[in-house]
């Protein structure tokens, strides 16, 4: 049997009620999609994947390092991407076909082999849970049925076909609104062979849901402070938190001197353990000359994630007399969340002042200081 498999992460994520869509959604250092995709890296039977996206998402899935992944946008609906990713393999020479939730990280290898399995003789193989809760119909919040629980069970995901069977069904039912694939066969009459789900294969919906996945990891969590000045002068462009800021003064620096963003790197380095932006970007070398500090974070957000950190909450101090800060406030938090890959309710922004002390009170000097906690799993 040669496989290929389907990822779907093409929905909207509206229910998680997160500025990052639920498949970029991070834990453990992965985002939701390089779990999912962990699960099945061991297969041997899956010779190809491919991941169905929200083209609203682009940005997020083009900050992961997918190598020998197809990625193509999906449709307005499940059964629209589903069949988007089916008609990309129509003429290869795949015999099966394995379809997952990206809202599904945690997809037990025991159970993929037992699908797998069940596939050589059969067209339609599905994982299934027992129904534990007593069962009810209710409307209006009223309660006017119980329902005998022993035949139910709850569908999970990955969902096995033969490719030509689910091909075509989809291609029949072009348009149909299904809530999982299987469904098209049951809809036939088709045989549906269920294999034992577990619990653990939850399907994460809102932030509850994301909160009990991460619980499963034991994490840690770290602390690192950061601090940076630079002094401001004529004719030099002004940056702060990654946002071109309209001054009369500048900073001076070897790159863009932006006091914001090397606090924060300097912060995050501390936290997780690995030096400081000096050792990172030292200012004796020539290829950082004037260059942007968006550019340096992004690098460094890469980094720890690479060593398996999340950053849990970023609270900022901005020392300056000009420009006041408070204008500024919300573009600047909305920058840093995108730069750091995180809410922008994990990022904290306060404007100060020296009183009109010392350098930074007289106009010529800026600086900031910046504390950050980030969380590490034991992996």
């Amino acid at each position: 049997m040669s496989f290929f498999l389907v990822l779907l992460a093409a929905g909207d994520s509206k229910r998680l009620k997160s500025i990052i869509p639920k498949p970029y959604q991070i834990v453990n250092g992965k985002s939701l999609i390089e779990h999912s995709l962990s699960a099945f890296k061991d297969i041997k039977e899956i010779k190809r994947t491919v991941i169905v996206y929200n083209k609203k998402h682009k940005k997020y899935i083009d900050n992961i390092n997918l190598k020998n992944i197809l990625k193509i946008t999906g449709g307005k609906t499940r059964q629209e991407s589903t069949f988007l990713a089916l008609k990309k393999f129509k003429k290869k020479k795949f015999t099966k076909v394995l379809i997952h939730d990206a809202a599904r990280p945690n997809p037990p290898i025991k159970m993929i082999n037992n699908i797998i399995h069940y596939l050589k003789k059969n067209h339609a193989v599905i994982p299934v849970t027992k129904v534990v809760d007593a069962t009810k119909r209710i409307k209006k919040n009223v309660i006017f049925k119980n329902i005998d629980r022993k035949s139910l069970r709850f569908s999970q995901t990955p969902q096995g076909f033969t490719f030509k069977k689910i091909y075509e069904k989809h291609l029949k039912n072009i348009n149909t609104s299904i809530n999982d694939d299987a469904s098209l066969f049951t809809a036939d009459n088709e045989i549906v062979i269920t294999v034992p789900g577990f619990k653990k294969n939850f399907k994460i919906t809102d932030l509850e849901d994301l909160s009990i996945f991460k619980s499963l990891k034991v994490k840690k969590i770290y602390a690192g402070i950061g601090f940076d000045v630079h002094r401001l002068i004529p004719k030099r462009k002004l940056y702060l938190a990654g946002l071109k800021i309209k001054s009369n003064l500048g900073t001076l620096g070897h790159s863009d001197g932006d006091p914001v963003l090397h606090a924060i790197i300097d912060s995050l380095l501390g936290a997780c353990n690995m030096g400081d932006i000096g050792q990172k970007f030292s200012d004796k070398n020539r290829k950082f000359k004037n260059i942007r500090s968006t550019y340096l974070i992004k690098k460094i957000i890469n980094q720890i994630k690479f060593k398996g950190y999340v950053i849990n909450n970023i609270d900022i101090n901005i020392i300056t007399q000009t420009p006041k800060i408070q204008k500024y406030k919300n573009k600047m938090t909305k920058s840093i969340a995108y730069l750091c890959n995180i809410s922008k309710n994990q990022v904290n922004i306060k404007g100060k002042t020296t009183e009109k002390l010392g350098v930074i009170g007289n106009e010529k000097a800026i600086a900031c200081e910046v504390i950050t906690s980030v969380i590490r799993y034991d992996r």
